[in-house]
């Protein structure tokens, strides 16, 4: 049986798919993966067993993979902004 991934390499890895899940296009999409990556590292967090630990991780960085592959996809093909996103305003042109 392998050592469990160190705390920094499990930190490494959450900050990777907060920064994927951010990278959506689509409100949805964006907020529906930072719960899920939330949750499963709460998951993470609490567990005890080594191997448990393990196979979650594991199956993160799978996810990870698969998460990049889809961010990509969607901002090519995003839709429009939603009135719950914030709103850019319009640069403010000075006509001095």
């Amino acid at each position: 049986m392998s050592n469990p991934p160190s705390t920094k390499l499990i930190l490494q890895l959450y900050a990777s798919m907060l920064r994927t899940s951010r990278s959506f296009s689509s409100y949805n999409f964006r907020e529906y993966f930072l719960r899920r990556t939330r949750n499963t590292f709460r998951e993470i967090q609490r567990e005890e067993d080594p191997a448990r630990i393990i196979a979650l991780y594991d199956a993160s960085v799978k996810e990870l993979t698969a998460l990049k592959r889809s961010a990509i996809v969607n901002q090519l093909y995003g839709g429009w902004t939603l009135a719950v996103e914030k709103q850019k305003l319009p640069a403010e042109h000075s006509n001095s």
